[in-house]
């Protein structure tokens, strides 16, 4: 178990290990909430839950409609992409 401290500003730390672990950077909002046991923080969700009704065609598209094997290479793509940069 991790222990850390409360600062006399009202502040924790979390450590480096699960702040990297969770992808949690510098300006990441969290939701406090009060339980039996103590307190539960959880990430803010960076989107508002959404129906796809409300969303779909709401971005206008330039030229023809990408292939389902063109949009799974993007992907892979910017998968490794991003490893190499140490973000996954």
């Amino acid at each position: 178990m991790k222990m850390t401290r409360l600062s006399t500003k009202g502040q924790l730390v979390l450590s480096k290990e699960i702040r990297l672990a969770r992808a949690w950077g510098p300006g990441t909002e969290f939701a406090i909430e009060e339980v039996p046991d103590g307190i539960l923080l959880r990430a803010s969700q960076r989107f508002p839950p959404t129906e796809l009704g409300q969303v779909a065609g709401c971005l206008l598209s330039k030229g023809k409609p990408k292939t389902l094997k063109q949009m799974q290479s993007a992907i892979v793509r910017e998968t490794a992409r991003r490893h190499d940069r140490g973000r996954y």
